[in-house]
This record gives C-alpha cells, sequence and structure tokens, in this order.
C-alpha cells in the first residue's frame, strides 16, 4: 500500500487534472503504477519526472537511499508499466538505460533538476535512469475499425507479431554493434542489454496473459455454442503449453544476459517466432471465422 503521503498525493493528482500542491506544486509529476515482482499486485507510485525529447525520464533516487526503490525492482520484473500524466494514462514499457546513454541521461535530468545530482553524491550505488517508452511496437497500427471479436482478436495478434519482429532487430542491432567494438582476442562485451531484456519480457507477458484469456474465458464460451469443436480448442490449449514452455526457455537465458552467447539467443528467439506464427496462423484459420459475427465491445446487459 502507499504511504499515507503518497496515497494523498495520488488523490489529489487524479481529482485535480494531474495539478497538486505542497513540495510537488509547479514540478512535473507523473503516476507510475507497476506490478509488484512476487506478489503481482499493482503499486501505484507519484514520481517526478524529466522530459528528453519525446521520451520519459525517471529516477530511482529512493532519496539518495543506498537500495533501490520497490518501484524499480518491480518494473525489472514486470516491465509494462502504466504511466498517468494530467488527465492522461496510458501503458508503457520501462527500460533503464544503460552505459554512456545512462550517463548522458543522467546529465541531462540533473541539468533540469539539480537535486537528483545531491542524490548521487549521498549513495555509491548509480541511480538507475528510466526510459518510459510507448508499449506498442514501432510501426504497429491496430485495424482502423474493430467491430467484432475476430476483428479483436486478429488486432491483438498483429501486436504480438509486431513484439517479435522489434525483438529481434532490437538484438541484431546490438549484436552488430557489439561485434564492431570487439576486437581480435577481447572477451565479449556487454550482455544483450537491457533494452532487449525488457522487450522479451514484456513480450513473454503479453502472450501470456493473452494465452490465459482464451483458455479460461474465450474457448470456453465458444465451445458451448460449437461443442463440434472441443477437440480442436483442446489442441490450442496444448499449443498454448508449448509456447509456454518456449516462453520459460527464453526468460531463463535472460537471467544469464550478462554472458548470453549470440547465436543461442538468436536461435531461441527464432524458434520461439516460428512456433508462434504457426500457432497464430493455425488459431485464426480455426477460430476467427466463428467469432466474425460476435460484437465488440459486447453489448452491455438487458435491463
Amino acid at each position: 500500500m502507499p504511504t499515507p503521503f503518497n496515497q494523498s498525493v495520488i488523490e489529489e493528482f487524479r481529482a485535480n487534472g494531474g495539478k497538486v500542491g505542497g513540495p510537488f506544486e509547479g514540478g512535473d509529476l507523473l503516476l507510475l503504477t507497476t506490478t509488484g515482482a512476487r506478489s503481482g499486485i499493482e503499486r501505484t507510485t507519484p514520481l517526478g519526472y524529466v522530459r528528453h525529447g519525446d521520451a520519459l525520464l525517471i529516477v530511482g533516487s529512493n532519496m539518495g537511499a543506498h537500495r533501490h526503490p520497490d518501484w524499480y525492482h518491480n518494473l525489472l520484473a514486470r516491465p509494462v508499466v502504466r504511466v498517468e500524466i494530467g488527465t492522461e494514462a496510458f501503458e508503457a514499457l520501462a527500460v533503464p538505460a544503460e552505459g554512456e546513454r545512462r550517463e548522458e541521461l543522467f546529465r541531462h535530468v540533473v541539468r533540469a533538476e539539480p537535486g537528483y545530482g545531491t542524490y548521487q553524491e549521498g549513495t555509491d550505488r548509480p541511480l538507475p535512469v528510466v526510459v518510459l517508452e510507448p508499449a506498442d511496437p514501432e510501426g504497429w497500427e491496430p485495424p482502423r475499425e474493430v467491430r467484432t471479436l475476430a476483428d479483436k482478436l486478429l488486432e491483438v495478434h498483429t501486436w504480438l507479431r509486431g513484439q517479435v519482429r522489434q525483438v529481434r532487430a532490437e538484438a541484431d542491432a546490438h549484436f552488430a554493434e557489439r561485434a564492431a567494438h570487439q576486437g581480435p582476442g577481447e572477451p565479449p562485451g556487454p550482455g544483450l542489454g537491457l533494452q532487449i531484456r525488457q522487450r522479451c519480457l514484456a513480450f513473454c507477458q503479453a502472450l501470456e496473459f493473452h494465452h490465459t484469456s482464451e483458455d479460461a474465458h474465450l474457448f470456453p464460451g465458444i465451445a458451448r455454442h460449437h461443442p463440434q469443436l472441443a477437440d480442436t480448442f483442446a489442441r490450442l490449449r496444448e499449443e498454448h503449453r508449448t509456447v509456454a514452455r518456449v516462453q520459460g526457455e527464453l526468460v531463463e537465458l535472460l537471467d544469464g544476459i550478462g554472458i548470453a552467447e549470440p547465436r543461442l539467443f538468436r536461435a531461441r528467439l527464432d524458434a520461439m517466432a516460428s512456433e508462434l506464427t504457426a500457432h497464430l496462423d493455425h488459431e485464426e484459420a480455426t477460430v476467427l471465422p466463428l467469432l466474425a459475427d460476435v460484437p465488440w465491445p459486447p453489448a452491455p446487459p438487458a435491463g
């Protein structure tokens, strides 16, 4: 639960379109909602932020304490977060900056808000600088109109395919840069990088949520009206378990991110992409025709 002070700030923020008084009056403030790494419970925290071009930067200062704040540990485990600024709310991907980029962004933050420099002077830990990116992959556009449940399912599938393409593109770019800066006989440079790690984890979480929703709600609802498809849905659930196994292998690979080997990572990612694409193709051929006449969003109950 938020502290009484934070809870009062959250309530004032939401009641006044993002404007608050007290120590935050006149400053740039957002609400960050993360999901507990262990508990799975959502937690909302008011935080100052600094703009850097189109990006939003937040800092894990914890007021100069010697440990990272809880919200930082949460977003490392569950990278998709919810952000509220003013009256706007949206999902974002939280990506901690690394290396030279972190140093550059922290200098920018201190120029805008010198207090973060004071916090850094009071602790030996580098204060994390987190970039809040749009949750949707670049180049992804939802269908123009979503009128049926089939349209909605296809929208989710299109998003998942876009996530896979972006993860692969970022991995290829990272490995190419790493190879360019590694001379003969030199040990490998940094691992895959937090940006790729966060993107992979966000993708895995989205896919797990999508499959859980299908297995628990969508498929049983259709099967009541189409009992002849019970075997088809059983096969789809089995495919979900296969994809979950591949996801688990990828997450295990990410746990050793500092020593990840490029060919192994690419092979795992290619395997996951191939199995996922085959599953989505089969699901669309099997399920979409059954959902073409189901309106979306659902009509409110009568009465």
